[in-house]
């Protein structure tokens, strides 16, 4: 009598299929912690459960390694989100057949592939930034004098010059982002070497998102969109 009373508040069908499959039980989360949460309770508050204890520090450990599993997955496929959209700007940057329609494709496709509200290419020149022929070329290109990329990339400071630095915290970038320097909350610099007896040039992108580009973010895939900018930069000044 005592079995049938046992087995009263569940049905044969349920019963048989957890006896032939016991696992479908310990694979069960709150399944596994309904059942441990009733055994303390039969054994009374006076009895420590060791082999309890210990599954809920394996559990708090599980979860801790499922969220890391989850995190590493998403960093995974940011980063070739990020890694595609790259190669599509550089893609887009190989199109033009003319210096003007190159710098017209930066601040059209270039700048919407990479998801940005302002980029500029900062070239250090002894001709004077107001020269017709320059101002011809569009707001994308910025002509400043020698030494100007330097102290913008340090913002005056006597630091080392990285070859991408990443900020949110932008000094007076009227010079460089135009109308555009008001809304700018956070920027990518990435200098760039034309070669030997030239003098350096900058490409920056500009975010009214403070956090799109931040100190803390990986720089791997802005060098090498630096690295491609360069090869092609120098091709339009041989």
């Amino acid at each position: 009598m005592g079995e049938s009373a046992g087995a009263q508040g569940i049905s044969e069908e349920i019963r048989d299929r957890i006896l032939s499959d016991p696992e479908l039980i310990l694979e069960d989360a709150e399944m596994m912690r309904a059942l441990i949460a009733a055994n303390d309770r039969a054994m009374g508050e006076n009895i420590v459960d060791l082999r309890g204890v210990a599954m809920k520090r394996l559990e708090g450990r599980l979860d801790r390694l499922e969220d890391t599993h989850r995190s590493v997955i998403a960093a995974a496929y940011e980063n070739l989100a990020g890694t595609n959209m790259v190669h599509r700007a550089i893609l887009s940057m190989l199109d033009p057949l003319s210096f003007e329609d190159f710098l017209a494709g930066l601040a059209g496709p270039v700048a919407e592939t990479l998801r940005v509200d302002s980029i500029r290419l900062v070239l250090e020149s002894v001709q004077n930034p107001d020269d017709p022929a320059i101002r011809r070329l569009g707001e994308v290109l910025c002509v400043a004098e020698p030494g100007f990329i330097d102290d913008y990339l340090t913002a005056g400071r006597n630091v080392p010059v990285r070859t991408v630095v990443l900020r949110q915290a932008i000094p007076d970038s009227a010079r460089v982002h135009g109308a555009m320097a008001e809304h700018i909350r956070s920027e990518a610099m990435m200098r760039l070497d034309f070669g030997k007896g030239r003098l350096p040039g900058m490409l920056v992108l500009g975010s009214e998102d403070p956090h799109q580009f931040r100190p803390t973010h990986g720089t791997d895939l802005l060098a090498f969109f630096a690295g491609v900018f360069e090869r092609v930069m120098r091709r339009w000044l041989s």
